[in-house]
């Protein structure tokens, strides 16, 4: 049985980081990071800019060495393993700056995902995907001709195809239409309902409060609070990081 297929143990967080540090020269970019997340929940990875959010995506998914702590996914640990092996266990990734093959179809992005995971037999998963994801009168489209969301919705359909049970998503909505927005935002909650579970970077406030089963907020490395959305939303710590002494409607 390999070990993406392997039955964890009851109560086992889907993924715990535990004393995650990162050091850039003399910059301690994450500082001791520890959080865990439970099977089908979504949580949110917010805080301001600069504050070691993609970074913390980097070091799970080994883009990054940490320079201490662990991270453990169903209860196994992996970050000595190699990115591809992370990816073939069942993490799946989307980037602040979308990563397709801009010059290749719909359809031909698909096919490099499914055969970078060593899948057989994808092809009507691919097309489930893209009529949910409204892509599929686009699939002999190039990467480059659709738009910044049309192209994240892509991004996330070719993680989808190969069935990942845990998605990183760094920053869903830049960049987005509403229209789009909606349609991510709404397919989240279904996958999440089907029992994946995510970890998200997102700055959109309505979004992850309404969103999210919990909320880690990190600043300048540390994560500064960790719980439900709306605990978060009165702590005056997560306020001054996210907004100074401004308030935001989401946070009201």
């Amino acid at each position: 049985m390999s070990p993406a297929a392997s039955t964890p143990p009851a109560g086992t967080p889907t993924l715990a980081v535990t004393g995650l540090s990162k050091l850039f020269g003399g910059l301690r970019a994450v500082s001791e990071c520890s959080f865990e997340i439970a099977p089908a929940t979504i949580v949110g990875l917010i805080g301001p800019n600069g504050s070691g959010k993609t970074t913390v995506f980097n070091l799970i998914t080994n883009l990054l060495r940490p320079d201490a702590g662990a991270v453990y996914f169903h209860g196994a640990r992996i970050d000595g393993l190699k990115t591809y092996e992370i990816a073939r266990r069942g993490i799946g990734r989307t980037f602040q700056s979308v990563k397709i093959f801009r010059e290749l179809s719909v359809w031909d992005n698909l096919s490099i995902a499914a055969m970078g995971r060593e899948r057989v037999g994808w092809e009507p998963a691919a097309t489930a995907w893209l009529e949910r994801l409204g892509l599929d009168h686009l699939r002999e489209d190039p990467g480059e001709s659709l738009s910044v969301g049309q192209q994240r919705l892509l991004e996330l359909a070719m993680n989808l195809v190969v069935d990942p049970p845990f998605l990183m998503l760094d920053e869903p909505l830049a960049g987005v239409h509403p229209v789009v927005r909606q349609r991510i935002a709404d397919t989240i909650r279904a996958l999440r309902r089907e029992g994946r579970t995510f970890l998200v970077i997102e700055h959109d406030m309505a979004f992850v409060m309404e969103l999210c089963d919990k909320l880690v907020v990190m600043d300048h490395g540390l994560k500064i609070a960790e719980g439900a959305p709306e605990t978060i939303r009165r702590d005056p710590a997560v306020i001054d990081a996210l907004l100074g002494r401004r308030r935001d409607p989401a946070l009201a």
